[in-house]
């Protein structure tokens, strides 16, 4: 059975930084593609970074320059490294795994960015 768990998320004043980590089982990590999502109160979910089996990654133009997606697939897990954080990041971030027709999500997990 498939498990994404994340975790690193909290509260954290505007110009901080946070660490992401999503943990992967049951699954040949290496294989997969993967992301982070985020959604706010009142919003649809949107794709915050990805990062391909290879290694590319790509971003959202509200992050680019502040977060960067990474992976390690020898402890199957992606990290999402968010740093010079805005209120406006505050949302629910929620790690996704993609393969051909296999599509993944965790239980996502809280950032909240407040003074």
């Amino acid at each position: 059975q498939v498990q994404l768990v994340e975790s690193g998320g909290g509260l954290v004043q505007p110009g901080g930084s946070l660490r992401l980590s999503c943990a992967a089982s049951g699954m040949l990590f290496r294989l997969y593609a993967m992301a982070w999502y985020r959604q706010a109160p009142g919003k649809q979910r949107e794709l915050v970074a990805a990062i391909t089996d290879g290694g590319s990654t790509s971003y959202a133009d509200s992050v680019k320059g502040r977060f960067t997606i990474s992976r390690d697939n020898a402890k199957n897990t992606v990290y999402l490294q968010m740093n010079t954080l805005k209120p406006e990041d505050t949302a629910v971030y929620y790690c996704n795994a993609a393969w051909t027709s296999k599509y993944y999500w965790g239980q996502g997990t809280q950032v909240t960015v407040s003074s």
